[in-house]
């Protein structure tokens, strides 16, 4: 009987916590009104305990007290149900695909737009502008960088980076096929590096959430890389039918390492062009 009582005051304890979070995530909706409900529960989950304990909380019925009365706690909150994780020509095969493959059709227009959607600090955003300038499609292009994370999105467009990463910065530059020295597009100030000036031209960042916001443009190529994977599969559904119907026909989407179309209600409306980089083509109308 002793393990069978221990086996439920453990199951309790998951409900009651699951229905806390529950609770915590519909606070946050309702004061401030981002909505992480349809976010994949473990990552959530997660990140949330993260910060619990760094806070040293009893639990999350504390920590929603917080939320609603400390702005600059629910900040750092924010922080932490973002997906800040990229780098400088991360997963730099998928730049040297798109440079050898997409870009020879993409110079086959007058004018491009790309939109990386959950552009995170920017880096991935300063790697496509530094791309398009190598092949000549900088002053015919306009690169727009959504987050909607306003905090984030100011470090984006600063620009500024610490100095540590640039060793890996550099190895995925020359692995994507970089024809220049990385060092040319950035001055190294102490300890961070400050991307040049030029890199921000033709790149517009603004907010946009890609949980409640609606489509974007008529884009010949969106970026959207390891952000699906911390959505629920409804959330992934509604999200890929809004890349759908921001890409103009024929148009491509890049999606991260770890995510695919493969089982989703949107499979059938592209084709794969690179399954191995995860790249996918807006299928035209019959």
């Amino acid at each position: 009987m002793i393990p069978d009582l221990k086996k439920n005051d453990v199951k309790n304890n998951l409900q009651n916590e699951s229905l806390e979070i529950q609770m915590l995530l519909e606070a946050i909706h309702q004061k401030y009104g981002y909505n992480f409900k349809d976010y994949a529960n473990a990552h959530t989950k997660r990140r949330l305990k993260h910060r619990l304990n760094l806070s040293n909380l009893k639990n999350f019925a504390e920590m929603m007290h917080r939320i609603i009365y400390d702005e600059d706690f629910f900040n750092s909150v924010l922080l932490d149900l973002s997906i800040n994780i990229t780098e400088m020509f991360r997963d730099p095969g998928v730049y040297k695909k798109i440079r050898q493959d997409l870009i020879p059709l993409l110079k086959t227009y007058s004018f491009i737009k790309v939109w990386h959607a959950g552009c995170s600090a920017g880096q991935e955003v300063y790697s496509m502008s530094i791309l398009l300038e190598e092949e000549d499609m900088k002053h015919r292009s306009q690169i727009y960088a959504t987050d909607f994370n306003e905090l984030i999105l100011e470090t984006a467009k600063n620009g500024i980076y610490p100095l540590g990463v640039m060793k890996t910065y550099t190895s995925n530059y020359q692995l994507a096929g970089g024809k220049n020295n990385f060092s040319d597009y950035y001055t190294a100030d102490y300890d961070h590096v400050i991307l040049r000036q030029s890199l921000k031209e033709r790149v517009l960042f603004s907010s946009h959430n890609l949980v409640t916001d609606g489509v974007f443009g008529e884009m010949n190529l969106i970026l959207c890389r390891n952000v699906l994977i911390y959505f629920n599969r409804q959330l992934q559904n509604r999200v890929l039918k809004l890349f759908y119907d921001s890409l103009c026909p024929g148009g491509y989407l890049c999606l991260g390492s770890k995510e695919s179309l493969r089982f989703t209600d949107m499979e059938n409306k592209f084709e794969p062009v690179a399954l191995r980089e995860k790249i996918y083509r807006k299928k035209r109308l019959p």
